[in-house]
């Protein structure tokens, strides 16, 4: 092997994190750094070694993440980096094909990742599973709709997040198996999430929140930063950075939004990492003024595809014989019949005619129900051979909420 790959172990996170640091140009301060340092698990990293170089790194966190029908352990693919002197050598690909080994041996059936470029993860079987959206809100302009649901027994508190992270944490938990993607936090993403220091501001003043309760306790919550700034006739001009929005029933998740998009001295609401089907479109008036920006959001890999396609549920019922080609994990190719219907799903290998031949890429775009099927087969990407089974496969597979996860791993 010309890059010799194994875990590295916590004395080398020093060299770890800088080749992490060249990969993505970033310096992270000594406390953020040990912060990732701590998330880290470090029998799940690898490294490319160059002589004595570390040339290459990737990492995966052991996720419990929800899907189509209920919850699974997924393998959270992060740290991906190489060198910028060991560019266009292989290493990546050495790295991907032996953390694909690894994940299977772990017995996860499924790997997803944050692709800090589009470009690079298709070819080794990751498709585009969910999107999100960023958006602005002028105050002015961010009336709802006259039947917006309102619950008179909530009523909102002021908070630091930090005080209340026990009450924050009970609501994620109970929120978090609604949405495919969504994914559990253990203690160590908290403190990332909750982190507060002047480093983390960033010039967006300290991390704030509200909570919507009522006797029962807390039924969301709304954390967030303010700008502040004054045009030049002296009218405040602020700006309100929403980072996490959740709520368990739409009354308090309305109240929320009412109690983000009404605060003084504050012009617009910037929101990023949103689902493309978030609530707030349809309580808006007028939905134009929800200025947006879309972008994908989380890539999945189906690395058992027998064991991924019966872990999930299905919309509706479907047999089909799927066809599929897939070069880094050889042992998915070949025909494998899918029976699925509301009640559980089966997927067995068949010698069968196929209905459809896929990569695997596409299998992986539809795993959390809001794939890219029948646009693959518009643009020539994969190939029907039963008219219609595509079609078929893409409804059984489908999901409403669309999927989406909501923090970066």
């Amino acid at each position: 092997m010309r890059y010799p790959i194994r875990p590295v172990d916590e004395t080398e996170w020093e060299s770890f994190g800088q080749v992490l640091g060249e990969g993505f140009g970033w310096t992270p301060h000594p406390q953020q750094s040990a912060r990732y340092k701590a998330e880290t698990e470090f029998d799940r990293t690898l490294a490319a070694f160059d002589g004595d170089v570390m040339a290459g790194v990737t990492g995966v966190l052991s996720l419990t993440m929800t899907v189509p029908g209920g919850q699974l352990p997924v393998a959270g693919v992060t740290s991906v980096a190489v060198l910028p002197s060991h560019r266009r050598r292989g290493v990546l690909s050495a790295l991907m094909h032996r953390q694909l080994s690894d994940i299977r041996e772990r017995g996860e059936c499924v790997a997803a990742l944050y692709a800090s470029e589009a470009v690079i993860y298709g070819r080794y079987g990751y498709g585009r599973a969910s999107s999100e959206l960023s958006f602005r809100i002028d105050k002015h302009a961010s009336a709802f709709v006259r039947n917006a649901p309102a619950d008179p027994s909530l009523r909102l508190r002021v908070a630091r997040p930090a005080d209340v992270r026990s009450e924050l944490e009970k609501l994620f938990a109970q929120v978090v198996t609604e949405r495919p993607g969504r994914y559990e936090r253990k203690p160590q993403t908290w403190d990332i999430v909750l982190a507060d220091e002047e480093f983390d501001q960033n010039g967006n003043g300290s991390l704030r929140t509200v909570l919507a309760e009522d006797d029962g306790g807390v039924r969301g919550y709304a954390m967030f930063r303010v700008k502040q700034s004054w045009d030049a006739n002296g009218v405040p001009a602020g700006e309100l950075k929403l980072y996490e929005l959740e709520a368990a029933d739409p009354a308090a998740y309305a109240l929320l939004w009412r109690n983000v998009l009404d605060r003084d001295l504050i012009s617009r609401v910037e929101a990023r990492n949103r689902p493309v089907d978030d609530p707030l479109i349809a309580l808006l008036a007028d939905q134009r003024q929800l200025r947006a920006n879309w972008a994908d959001e989380l890539w999945v890999r189906l690395v058992e595809l027998d064991r991924a396609l019966a872990s999930r549920a299905y919309s509706a019922a479907v047999d089909v014989v799927i066809e599929v080609e897939d070069e880094v994990c050889p042992w998915n190719t070949g025909r494998w019949r899918l029976t699925a219907d509301r009640r559980g799903a089966e997927c067995k290998p068949v010698d069968e005619q196929p209905d459809m031949t896929v990569p695997m890429s596409a299998l992986g775009s539809a795993y959390l129900g809001d794939g890219v099927l029948t646009e693959s087969l518009a643009a020539g990407l994969l190939r029907e051979h039963s008219p219609g089974s595509v079609r078929a496969l893409a409804t059984a597979m489908s999901w409403s909420p669309k999927p989406w996860a909501g923090l970066t791993f």
